[in-house]
Formats: structure tokens, sequence, C-alpha cells
């Protein structure tokens, strides 16, 4: 299955399940500086696109499409092909999607062809994955992203930008990969989990050892006696990284 197909079928619902944290589109409009016109790439349906500016998106799945407000400028397509002139936009972006296209250098090749300004990505730093405590329940997954995630290095080479951490806030409001990192037990909710695509693309097998073993350490207290100090925490850094291109 494609990824394009697994969102006909893990997309519906999705504009509720992941909903856009505003620290993290801050961080992101920020990095746009002052675009008016910018192109969102794999844009889903319509997570952290500036309300204030003139924006268009691309994206591949009818199921998400469907899910964008009423009104918003939405084209069906791929990153790797965007039908658009050279210099159409003042900016793009591209907001947790890269790892889905089918080439990911073309993508970004097609989005510095097509915008005037910056192009800013926000992805996953595959190295930095490990190191973050579910990874331990779904080893799995780290195994995916080394094969479908460009490393962060690579991609700001092809940018020609730079990358930047974004942190996780604890109440975070977007239903990502890493966004429960100090409320583990929504990792047991199919809900939460049919919004993110990393377990969609598990062997069954995989993820019912995992949350088999998630859950039986939430119950005895084995995750709070490993993972207890997080609570205290109020943001956690656990591999998102911001790639800006530097200005041509």
């Amino acid at each position: 299955m494609t990824m394009q197909q697994s969102y006909e079928v893990i997309g519906h619902g999705y504009a509720t399940r992941r909903r856009p944290d505003p620290r993290i589109e801050a961080a992101i409009v920020a990095a746009l500086g002052d675009a008016r016109t910018v192109l969102n790439v794999g844009a889903g349906t319509g997570s952290y696109e500036p309300r204030d500016r003139e924006v268009v998106a691309v994206e591949p799945s009818r199921v998400m499409l469907g899910q964008r407000p009423e009104g918003t400028p939405a084209v069906r397509g791929v990153a790797e092909a965007l039908p658009f002139a050279n210099n159409s936009f003042d900016a793009a972006m591209a907001v947790l999607t890269i790892h889905h296209w089918t080439d990911w250098r073309r993508g970004l090749a097609e989005m510095r062809r097509v915008s005037r300004g910056p192009v800013a990505v926000l992805t996953h730093d595959v190295d930095q994955a490990p190191a973050f405590w579910l990874m331990d329940y779904f080893p799995a997954i780290v195994e995916h992203d080394r094969v479908r995630m460009p490393p962060v290095a690579d991609v700001c080479a092809a940018l020609e930008g730079e990358a930047g951490p974004v942190e996780v806030p604890c109440d975070c409001t977007d239903g990502f990969l890493g966004a429960f990192w100090r409320d583990p037990a929504r990792y047991l909710d199919p809900g939460a989990r049919s919004a993110i695509s990393a377990f969609a693309l598990l062997p069954p097998e995989d993820l019912h050892r995992g949350l088999h073993h998630l859950a039986q350490d939430l119950r005895g207290g084995a995750w709070h006696e490993r993972h207890g100090e997080l609570l205290a925490r109020d943001s956690l850094d656990v591999g998102y990284r911001l790639v800006v291109s530097r200005p041509r």
C-alpha cells in the first residue's frame, strides 16, 4: 500500500485528531518571513497554514482534501510535480510530509523552483528517534523511518538551509507521533493511533506486542519508574526539526 492509498484509509476524521498546535504553528509562520503567498505541499487537511496569508495547497489524497475548510484553494497533486510556474509563490512549506514522498529530493527541488523566498520543511530526525521512550515499545518504527525518512543533514543540503529543533509541548494539540510523550496512555487509544501513519505501517504482530508491553508497564508502574521525571517537563525534544532554506 502506498502512503497515498494509506491516507484514503486512515485519513477519515483526521482533521479532528490533528489540530495544529499554536506554538509549533508560530515557529512555522516565523520561518515564512513576510511572504504573502504561500504554497503548502502535502497539505493534508490544512494544519499550520497561516491564516493571514494567501495559501494554495497541494495534496494527493481525496479523503484529506475533502476535510479542508471550505473555500481554501487546493490542488490534487504531488510534491514531485508541482503544477506551477517558476517563482509562483513568496514561500513554500511542507509539514510532516516529506517521508511520504516517492522522491524527496525532487520534491524539495520543486519547492525551491516555485518559491521566490524561503522554503520551510518540518520533519523528524531519525537519528534522534531511538532516544524517545516510545521506540522501546515499537522499535520497528525506527527501522521503517530509516528507510522512508531522509536524514536531516541531507534535507539541509538539498535546501541549502539550516535546521532547528522544535520542542513538543506537554499539552500539544496536534496528534502526531511524538505528541503524547508525557501522556503515554494516549498511545493505547485506537482513535489517537488512527491519525498516526507510523502505526498504520506497523505489522500487526509488532503493533500488538508493543501495545501489550506498554499497557503492562503502565499498570505495573515500570513506565513511571523509568520515565516519571518527564511528568515535570513542559516540553521535550523528541527529534522534530524545522529546516529553512537560506535566501537565494
